[in-house]
């Protein structure tokens, strides 16, 4: 009871099932309640008029004028006794007249009851009971009426409070199906006037949303490309410099490019969108650990098990290649390992490196974030190997952790949804 669309539903149906229960009750102490002895009033000045009536033609000696459903027999007829309406008689009976003691029984075959009169030595006269029976079950009745109202109430609250949260169904819709890029798709402007607004406005907002990475990306796109010809040039001058200050412009020029490089393909994989193919994740680890492993990294793969994945197979080699190279170079090796659990491929990537510290462990995936800035010239890189990494397994649909190890070192979990074909 949690959404606001089941708190809404629940205050209109305490509103009006209280409303109706206090009517009910006001109209209840006011009428009085059902009384059976007073609907059965006008059968029992029937019974005195006809008991009267068959004693006086008796006492005359007259005939009793029979039918087929008035009988005159030494005994009440055969039949389940009804205790409840012979009291309920009775007690009429007193109120109308003098006392006379009648039996009330129920035919079997569960036609009307038949009232019997004591007529002296004469014997019984039988009849059927005139008129509506009294009510039955008062407060069985009145609890079946509040629950009927309280059913109606239940769906009438429901379908007005579905209509009053729709917009904000539709903002939840929109929050649900925002894709890796961050934005939400179009939505359309259907419906009530409130939808009509609401994806209005969430329509306008994400399209403004848009435009503005789309500028960014063209940005930064921008200045990685125009930074390579005067790196060139760079490049092309320090070769005319002495040996000592030579290498050293030379390992400067060498950063700028690969900051350019990882810039822009950061925005390629943020920007772009890469057809997915079948992929074996078990294979691919392999492959690159081998090749990382011929290159001079210290790449050991522990154990792997055949996961078949759906991705863009350039895209998940080169997140793959990061995250073993970033454990190769700052952990001091690195152990990997592919297993299948839950109907996902979890690719697990250990090193016995320092670890980083758990202040700043939540921003390693921020770009061009180091632990330690005075190690930047020491190891190589822009600082942007996690940040593509995280990019490119999010697109892929799949997660990216990393976390301290309790023995030391990082442990960096690379999760990617398993397909149910092979690869």
């Amino acid at each position: 009871m949690t959404s606001l669309r089941a708190k809404i539903a629940l205050l209109l149906v305490v509103a009006i099932v209280s409303v109706v229960g206090l009517a009910t009750a006001a109209a209840v102490w006011v009428i009085g309640p059902p009384d059976p002895v007073r609907s059965l009033l006008p059968q029992a000045d029937q019974i005195h008029f006809i008991a009267e009536m068959a004693e006086a033609q008796l006492a005359a000696g007259r005939p009793l004028p029979l039918g087929r459903d008035v009988r005159l027999a030494p005994a009440p007829p055969a039949g389940p006794r009804s205790e409840r309406l012979t009291a309920e008689l009775a007690r009429a009976l007193a109120t109308t007249g003098p006392q006379v003691a009648v039996i009330a029984t129920q035919p079997a075959d569960g036609s009307d009851a038949l009232v019997s009169i004591p007529l002296g030595s004469h014997g019984w006269l039988t009849i059927p009971l005139a008129g509506p029976a009294p009510p039955r079950g008062g407060w069985l009745i009145l609890i079946g009426w509040m629950s009927l109202i309280v059913l109606g109430v239940t769906a009438v609250a429901l379908v007005v409070a579905s209509r009053m949260t729709r917009p904000l169904s539709v903002l939840e819709g929109a929050v649900a199906a925002v894709g890796p890029d961050g934005l939400p798709p179009a939505l359309p402007e259907t419906g009530p006037a409130e939808v009509r607004a609401t994806a209005r406005a969430l329509n306008r907002l994400s399209a403004l949303a848009r435009a503005a990475m789309d500028k960014r990306m063209r940005l930064l796109a921008a200045a990685g490309h125009d930074l390579r010809t005067p790196i060139t040039r760079m490049r092309l001058r320090a070769e005319f410099l002495p040996d000592d200050d030579r290498l050293q412009w030379l390992s400067d020029v060498d950063e700028l490019e690969r900051i350019a490089e990882s810039a822009i393909t950061l925005v390629r994989e943020e920007a772009g969108s890469s057809v997915a193919e079948p992929v074996e994740l078990g294979q691919l680890v392999r492959e690159i650990a081998d090749e990382l492993a011929d290159q001079g990294h210290d790449v050991v793969v522990a154990a792997t098990v055949p996961v078949p994945v759906r991705g863009a197979r350039l895209g998940l080699t080169r997140a793959l290649r990061n995250l073993m190279v970033n454990a190769a170079t700052h952990g001091g090796g690195a152990w990997v390992a592919v297993e299948r659990r839950d109907g996902t491929g979890v690719v697990t990537i250990e090193d016995g490196g320092p670890g980083i510290p758990a202040a700043l462990i939540e921003r390693v995936f921020e770009p061009f974030f180091r632990v330690d800035p005075a190690r930047r010239h020491a190891m190589p890189g822009a600082g942007l190997g996690l940040a593509i990494a995280k990019e490119i397994v999010e697109r892929q649909g799949g997660t990216l952790a990393i976390e301290n190890r309790p023995e030391g070192g990082l442990r960096q979990t690379l999760t990617l949804p398993a397909s149910a074909g092979d690869a």
